[in-house]
């Protein structure tokens, strides 16, 4: 089920994304929707050379599965 938002943008910000999404033959709706999700999505997961720098880091990753060791064992105090 869709939900309807209501948005307000400066006209050259409007003017901007509706022509990119007419450039792209698609609705300003789809388009702010996309790249909406595409920001969160980069921002919650790590990219290639990050995951490359995390898993190079002998001591990140020792904390990493000692964590999460812990975390199976419901050890330690956890934060909401």
């Amino acid at each position: 089920m869709t939900k309807t938002v209501t948005l307000r943008l400066d006209e050259k910000v409007y003017e901007e994304l509706r022509e990119a999404a007419e450039a792209d033959r698609r609705p300003l709706s789809n388009l702010i929707e996309t790249a909406a999700l595409a920001k969160i999505r980069e921002q919650q997961f790590a990219d290639d050379v990050e995951m490359a720098e995390i898993l190079q880091s002998e001591a990140l990753l020792k904390r990493l599965r000692a964590g999460s060791r812990d975390a199976r064992r419901r050890k330690g105090r956890f934060v909401e």
